[in-house]
C-alpha cells in the first residue's frame, strides 16, 4: 500500500469518525450541554458497532450502518444546528481527540508490524470479520467454528468501519489504537472540565503515567525493550499492564480496545453523580441509554470489565437512589441501565459457547508488597498523601488492613489502609468515589481470583492482569481529579494551571516530533515506516508475503490447511495474516476457549498427516472441508511433505511457496 493510499486512508477514517460523531451530538446536547460533542465521539462509536452488528445478524453489509449517522447528521444541518459558534466552541473536544490519535498514530507508523505477542490473533480476527462481516464470525484457527467462544466486539467494531472505508485489514489493525488513545482522551479531558475549575486535562495523564516498576527499570540502566516489558511482570505469574505500556506494545488486544469504553463509563458516572438532580425526565433517560450502551458493550468486547463495572454501577445506582430520591427518578440507573445493557448485546449471550469461568478460588499466595507498590505505588502514595489525615480520628479504621497483614496479605493491607481513610472521610465527590472502587478492586484480586484454567502457575494471571488495569483506572482517574482539586484550591493555581497548560502543550507538540528518535524499537528489527502491518514480510518472509497478497485477493472464503506449531510462533502466519480459516491456528488458545470437545491434539495430528500421508491428505482435507493446502518453508521445515498427485492441483508457485487447491468431489 503507497504512502498516498495509506495518508487517505487516514483522511477517511477521521472523517467517518467525525460523521459518525456528527450523527449523534445533537442529540446529546441536551442532556450534555457543553460536554455533548465531547460524550458523542465514544457514544457514537459504540452505537456504530450495535447496529452494524445486528446488521451482521441480518447479513447487511456493514456500510449501511453508516446511513443512520448521516441521515441524523443531515437533519441537524438542515435544521441548522450545527452553527458557527457550536463548531468553534467544539474545537477543543476535536483538539483532544485529534492529538491523542495524531500521537498514537505516529507510534503505529514507526512500529507497525503484525509479528508478535497476539498481534497474530487479533489481526487474524480482524481480517476474519472483514472477509465475512456476519455474526457470529468464522474462526481462524479453528476450521468450521466460529467467534462465539470469545469476546471479539471491539474487532468487529473497528472491522466494520474498515470495511465501510474500503480500508485494508493490516492498516486498520494500526487504525485501532489511535482510535481508542483518541476517545479515551476526549471522555477523560470532558472528565476533567466536568470536576475540575482548572487543570482539567489532569485526568488524562491516567493514559500517560508509567507504573514505578518502569521507572526504577529506566533508572537502573536497563535496555529500553527490557524496561518494557519487565515494568509489567513485576508481580509472580501475573501481569500488570498499565495503559502506556499498552499503547506503545501496540496490540489491539480486547482489554486495551476496551480502554475507551471504560473511560466514556467513568465520565457517564461521574456525570450523572454531578449533574442527576438538574436534568429533566428525557435528559436522564438519555444518560440511562449512554450507561446501558458503555456497560452493555462490555462483555462482548472484553468480558473481564463488566465484572467490575457491573458492581460499581449498582453500588453508585444505589447511592444516587439514596441521594435523589424517588421523587428525582434516582432509581433509574440501578433499575434501568442493567436490563437495557443485556439486551443490547442480547444474542451474544445465546450465542456464547465458551468455556467460561470455573469457579472463584482463595489466593494463597499473595503478591509480594513490594511488587504490589512496583506495579500500583505512584497512586496509592498518592491516596495516602491526600486521604490518610482523615483516619488519624478514627484509627480503629485501620483494624482491616491489620487483620489482612496478620493473616498474610500485606498488599490487601497496603490497599486497605486508604481504602480505611476514604470510608472514613466519607466519600461524596466523584473522584473519592472512583478511588475507592480502584482501592476495593485491587484489594479484592489479592484475596481471589477467577479460575480460568491457566494451570497452576498462572493460576491469577488473568485475574490480576485485567482487574489491575480497571483498578488501574479507576484509581488513577480518581486520585487525578481529587489532585486536581487540591491543585485548583492552592493560591496563584489560575497562574499555575495556564503555565502548565501550555508547558503541556509544547510537551505534547515536543513528543510528536521526539517519537521517531526517543521511541525504543518494538518492531524487532524490521524496520518498517508504515501503516500497512504486513509490509515486514517483504523482507523477512518475501515468498510468505506474495503467496498472502495472493490469498487476500480471493473473492471467497476457503478453509486453508498450514503448518501448526507452539503459539506465538510464526507457524499460524497464514490464517493470521487473510483472516481466512484454517484447520487450527494457535493450538493452545483454541484448546483453552473450547476445552476437551475441541479435540485439539487429534486436529494437530490430522494437520501432519494432511502433509506426511499421501493417501490421507485429500479425504483429510475433505472431512475438515479444507479448500487450499500450503506448502511453504515453514511447512518443510515442521513435516516431511509428500503431496499426492491426484486431486490437488497447483493453483499458486512462486518464490517457494505452492498453492494446491483440492479437485471437485466426483458425485
Amino acid at each position: 500500500m503507497t504512502p498516498e493510499a495509506q495518508a487517505a486512508a487516514v483522511l477517511l477514517w477521521i472523517a467517518l469518525l467525525k460523521l459518525l460523531q456528527a450523527g449523534v451530538w445533537p442529540y446529546l446536547a441536551r442532556t450534555f450541554q457543553d460536554r455533548a460533542a465531547a460524550a458523542a465521539y465514544p457514544v457514537s462509536l459504540l452505537l456504530f458497532a450495535l447496529v452494524s452488528w445486528w446488521g451482521g445478524i441480518a447479513g447487511i453489509p456493514p456500510a449501511f450502518a453508516l446511513l443512520p449517522f448521516a441521515a441524523a447528521a443531515a437533519y441537524a444541518a438542515m435544521k441548522g444546528w450545527f452553527s458557527r459558534e457550536r463548531l468553534r466552541l467544539a474545537l477543543r473536544w476535536d483538539a483532544a481527540m485529534a492529538l491523542a490519535f495524531a500521537v498514537m498514530l505516529e507510534v503505529r507508523f514507526f512500529n507497525p508490524s503484525i509479528s508478535y505477542a497476539e498481534k497474530f490473533m487479533d489481526h487474524a480476527f480482524l481480517a476474519s470479520i472483514m472477509r465475512t462481516p456476519v455474526v457470529v464470525p468464522p474462526d481462524p484457527w479453528f476450521a468450521g467454528g466460529v467467534l462465539d467462544m470469545y469476546y471479539y466486539l471491539g474487532h468487529w467494531m473497528f472491522g466494520a468501519l474498515g470495511s465501510a472505508a474500503g480500508i485494508a485489514s493490516p492498516v486498520v489493525f494500526n487504525l485501532m489504537l489511535p482510535t481508542v488513545a483518541g476517545m479515551a482522551a476526549v471522555s477523560l479531558y470532558a472528565l476533567g472540565d466536568l470536576l475540575l475549575p482548572r487543570f482539567r486535562w489532569l485526568p488524562v495523564l491516567v493514559l500517560a503515567l508509567p507504573n514505578p516498576a518502569f521507572v526504577w527499570l529506566a533508572c537502573t540502566g536497563n535496555e529500553p525493550g527490557t524496561v518494557m516489558w519487565e515494568s509489567t511482570r513485576v508481580i509472580g505469574g501475573a501481569i500488570t499492564e498499565f495503559p502506556l505500556f499498552s499503547f506503545l506494545w501496540g496490540d489491539p488486544h480486547a482489554h486495551v480496545t476496551a480502554l475507551f469504553v471504560q473511560t466514556l463509563f467513568i465520565f457517564l458516572l461521574a456525570y450523572a453523580w454531578t449533574a442527576w438532580g438538574g436534568l429533566a425526565r428525557t435528559e436522564r433517560l438519555a444518560l440511562c441509554g449512554c450507561l446501558a450502551l458503555a456497560l452493555g458493550s462490555m462483555p462482548p468486547v472484553n468480558t473481564w470489565d463488566v465484572l467490575a463495572y457491573a458492581p460499581l454501577l449498582l453500588a453508585f445506582g444505589a447511592l444516587l437512589w439514596w441521594k435523589h430520591g424517588t421523587e428525582h427518578d434516582g432509581w433509574m440507573p440501578a433499575v434501568l441501565v442493567p436490563p437495557v445493557a443485556i439486551a443490547c448485546y442480547l444474542p451474544y449471550y445465546l450465542q456464547l459457547r465458551s468455556g467460561g469461568i470455573a469457579g472463584i478460588g482463595l489466593v494463597t499466595a499473595p503478591s509480594d508488597p513490594g511488587a504490589f507498590l512496583l506495579a500500583n505505588g505512584f497512586f496509592i502514595g498518592a491516596a495516602l498523601a491526600l486521604w490518610a489525615p482523615a483516619v488519624k480520628s478514627r484509627p480503629l479504621a485501620l483494624l482491616p488492613a491489620a487483620a489482612l497483614a496478620a493473616a498474610g496479605y500485606y498488599a490487601a493491607a497496603v490497599a486497605a489502609v486508604p481504602a480505611a481513610a476514604l470510608i472514613v472521610k466519607r466519600p461524596e465527590k466523584p473522584g473519592e468515589l472512583l478511588a475507592l472502587a480502584g482501592l476495593v478492586l485491587l484489594g479484592a484480586i489479592e484475596l481471589a481470583y477467577l479460575q480460568d484454567g491457566m494451570g497452576p502457575l498462572y493460576f491469577r494471571m488473568n485475574t490480576v492482569f485485567k482487574f489491575s488495569l480497571v483498578a488501574w483506572m479507576l484509581l488513577g482517574t480518581g486520585v487525578l481529579a481529587t489532585a486536581g482539586e487540591w491543585l485548583a484550591a492552592q493560591p496563584r493555581s489560575a497562574a499555575y494551571a495556564e503555565k502548565a497548560g501550555k508547558t503541556l502543550a509544547i510537551a505534547l507538540a515536543a513528543l510528536l516530533l521526539l517519537v521517531p528518535a526517543a521511541l525504543p524499537d518494538m518492531d524487532y528489527g524490521y524496520g518498517t515506516r508504515s501503516l500497512d502491518g504486513l509490509c515486514w514480510l517483504e523482507t523477512a518472509h518475501p515468498g510468505d508475503a506474495a503467496a498472502i497478497r495472493y490469498l487476500r485477493s480471493l473473492p471467497d472464503n476457503p478453509v486453508i490447511v498450514e503448518a501448526v506449531g507452539d503459539d506465538y510462533t510464526y507457524t499460524s502466519r497464514i490464517s493470521s495474516m487473510t483472516g481466512l480459516p484454517a484447520v487450527l491456528g494457535m493450538a493452545f488458545h483454541e484448546q483453552m476457549w473450547r476445552g476437551s470437545d475441541a479435540d485439539v491434539a487429534k486436529r494437530i495430528a490430522d494437520v501432519r498427516r494432511i502433509y506426511e500421508e499421501p493417501a490421507m491428505t485429500v479425504p483429510l482435507m475433505r472431512a475438515y472441508g479444507a479448500g487450499l493446502l500450503y506448502v511453504g518453508p515453514t511447512e518443510r521445515e515442521s513435516y516431511d511433505v509428500a503431496v499426492p498427485k491426484e486431486n490437488l492441483t497447483p493453483v499458486y508457485d512462486a518464490q517457494n511457496v505452492v498453492i494446491y487447491r483440492i479437485s471437485a468431489q466426483n458425485g
